[in-house]
């Protein structure tokens, strides 16, 4: 597997309503960039169903023809978390790429589905059945949660981690690097871009050597253009140490970030997802307003106000970061009430 991965969520077509933007290439352009980063030494290609990435699956299936089928590795993923479903949606994958996929995950699996998961009868039985009927190569959990994965990594069905990090969301790379557990499993990185807004405040070469001293088989990269593919895969990268603090005061010079670095030990009493409001914060001020606004205004009012009335606020006892949780989700609010989101 090649150090660097290719992402086609911006080679795809088509209107899918969990992405905010893509470039929308024809199918020849499209195949014509992958096959210039396989030129390039890139091996591994990572997709999903049609419903989650548009035609990106479509896209590669052709590209997959104009090479040596057993030097590059395919891997797919659905967003379905029933055994009978997630099945159907193996082969359905493996008649649209044209090939059998190498690795398969449940994609964005978190604390509200995993139970039914993990469970009897649940997605991963059925892809440790296609994996033993050899209809997939290996079986895949993709979250972005540091309890799925860990539940993962600690189960033998699984094969394959996907999960998120770069120089800033760091926090659950670390306790990663930490954890023997994680050791016995492939791990394939995304989010290294962070969707493409941590270009500009960093060099692209500062961003993928950034990640180089954390444990992974292979991070993947976004490219939907020519120009994104040789910035991507021309170059050899030399590993570069940013400390949180550094990573801060370069962003400092836009705006003043939030210091999450998305560990995911703030736990809410209530429920609500500390370490998520805080990132779209940031994400609305690198770039993506409109997308975080309409993520943060799903939760931020009914979090706002549990916030203010929680007296035990054990999300700031466990913060490895020290920060203010009220203080900083009275600003984000102050932030949405301005922007009229709410």
């Amino acid at each position: 597997m090649s150090e660097l991965g290719f992402g086609t969520i911006p080679i795809l077509s088509g209107r899918v309503p969990v992405l905010p933007e893509y470039f929308s290439p024809d199918t020849d352009t499209a195949v014509a960039i992958m096959r210039k980063a396989f030129d390039y030494g890139c091996n591994f290609y990572d997709t999903a169903i049609p419903e989650e990435y548009g035609d990106a699956e479509y896209k590669l299936g052709e590209f997959v023809k104009t090479v040596d089928r057993s030097k590059v590795i395919i891997s797919d993923k659905a967003r379905f978390y029933g055994g009978g479903d997630i099945y159907r949606e193996a082969l359905r994958s493996a008649e649209n790429l044209g090939t059998k996929p190498d690795i398969y995950f449940v994609h964005q699996v978190d604390d509200s589905n995993a139970d039914e998961v993990f469970g009897p009868g649940g997605a991963l039985d059925a892809l440790y059945d296609l994996k033993r009927e050899g209809k997939i190569g290996f079986t895949g959990i993709a979250s972005h949660y540091y309890t799925v994965l860990y539940r993962a990594a600690l189960d033998p069905r699984v094969d394959v981690l996907q999960g998120s990090g770069n120089i800033l969301e760091r926090g659950m790379l670390d306790r990663i690097r930490e954890e023997a557990a994680f050791r016995d499993k492939g791990f394939i990185l995304n989010k290294v871009y962070a969707a493409g807004l941590l270009i500009g405040p960093f060099t692209i070469a500062e961003l993928i050597g950034g990640v180089h001293e954390y444990p992974f088989s292979c991070a993947l990269l976004g490219v939907g253009t020519f120009e994104q593919c040789e910035d991507a895969f021309a170059k050899e990268y030399t590993p570069v140490h940013f400390e949180f603090e550094e990573v801060l005061e370069r962003l400092r010079k836009n705006f003043e970030p939030i210091g999450c670095d998305r560990c995911e030990k703030c736990v809410c009493p209530y429920g609500h997802e500390i370490h998520t409001s805080f990132r779209q914060f940031n994400y609305f001020n690198l770039g993506k307003e409109f997308w975080a606004a309409n993520k943060l205004k799903m939760d931020l009012e009914q979090t706002w106000k549990d916030c203010k009335n929680c007296n035990e606020k054990p999300c700031m006892k466990e913060c490895s970061r020290h920060l203010y949780v009220p203080g900083e989700i009275e600003r984000i609010h102050c932030l949405l009430d301005s922007f009229g989101s709410l």
